[in-house]
């Protein structure tokens, strides 16, 4: 089945609670990034393709810091579903719903929760076999109050959401309150000039500060 995130990834996620997303510049990042994230408490990521040095990145994480769940986002096209499928991702996202791409990933076998915004496209990816979707982006198209209007005629279908945009330490308690939200995805924790700037302990603070939040919600 397309997108089919397994109970224990599930799990996972739901242990995590949040997803740090990341742009990385330079590869020789990839490992102490992955390092601060785990020691603020973090464990789940979204590496974003967004840079030519996402892959690179994505290797080092995967073989230097196993123990970080590492998933790939910004997937826009077939080849980057099998690339990144190979090089040992867990799971992947993309911001907007492809067909195409939902396919290959099922026909490749990685979880995948692709970007949904209104109740054709979410209609359209439990179609396609996807059971966890994500938000995106989630505070622009109404927050929380949105998701829980979206999800109320779906909710028999055990849909679950990671909603991403706009989430921040200000209103993460609240997301995580909401029965329907797997994990959280937020690129706050590990700005792209903080990663630049190598602030490695900033980082670890920011993550020490969403995780005491989540532990409040998810014990």
């Amino acid at each position: 089945m397309a997108g089919l995130f397994t109970n224990e990834l599930r799990s996972s996620l739901r242990e995590a609670s949040i997803i740090a997303v990341l742009i990385i510049d330079n590869a020789d990042d990839a490992a102490p990034l992955a390092n601060a994230l785990l020691r603020g408490g973090i464990k789940a990521i979204e590496l974003t393709l967004r840079t030519p040095a996402a892959l690179d990145a994505l290797d080092r994480i995967c073989n230097e810091t196993p123990e970080i769940l590492a998933g790939v986002g910004t997937i826009l096209n077939e080849e980057q579903v099998r690339t990144v499928k190979a090089k040992g991702a867990f799971f992947g996202f993309s911001p907007g719903l492809n067909l195409s791409v939902v396919a290959a990933a099922a026909q490749a076998g990685l979880p995948f929760a692709p970007g949904i915004m209104t109740p054709s496209e979410l209609e359209s990816a439990y179609e396609k076999g996807c059971r966890v979707v994500k938000l995106f982006p989630s505070e622009a198209a109404g927050g929380l109050l949105y998701l829980k209007d979206i999800n109320a005629p779906y909710s028999h279908l055990g849909i679950e959401y990671i909603p991403l945009g706009g989430v921040s330490t200000a209103n993460l308690q609240k997301y995580l309150e909401e029965p329907s939200v797997l994990a959280v995805g937020g690129s706050w924790l590990a700005p792209r000039k903080l990663i630049q700037a190598r602030d490695w302990d900033q980082i670890s603070r920011n993550c020490e500060e969403a995780r005491e939040i989540a532990l409040k919600v998810r014990t």
